[in-house]
């Protein structure tokens, strides 16, 4: 993971910030953790922290509503790109095995 995505990920936002930065009203954001469509994180004494991804995450949940899209709409939709980003995780990995294995058989040959 870059430096970029690492500063990205920090959850360090309150939640008062987050309202400003995303008009959404504190009620709105708290509804949208209950169907987990966004998590953040928990600071001591359990006050959330978001970080820039969960800004982008509630900006999009914001953009499908004003489409007209439902929560359930939202969550089908995010699974789906879960699912869609594990598979690519996966056949990355499947990729990086097999050119191990190749590299490794090479160099066997080379000797």
């Amino acid at each position: 993971m870059s430096e970029r995505e690492l500063r990205r990920n920090l959850a360090i936002l309150p939640i008062g910030t987050v309202r400003e930065l995303t008009l959404l009203t504190d009620r709105q954001i708290r509804y949208y953790e209950q169907h987990q469509l966004v998590n953040p994180a928990r600071g001591n004494g359990g006050q959330r922290r978001f970080s820039l991804n969960d800004i982008d995450r509630l900006l999009e949940i914001k953009d499908f509503l004003d489409a007209g899209d439902s929560i359930k709409d939202i969550q089908e939709i995010f699974a789906k790109q879960h699912r869609k980003a594990v598979g690519k995780q996966d056949s990355d990995s499947a990729l990086r095995r097999s050119l191990q294995k190749e590299f490794a058989q090479i160099g066997r040959f080379s000797r």
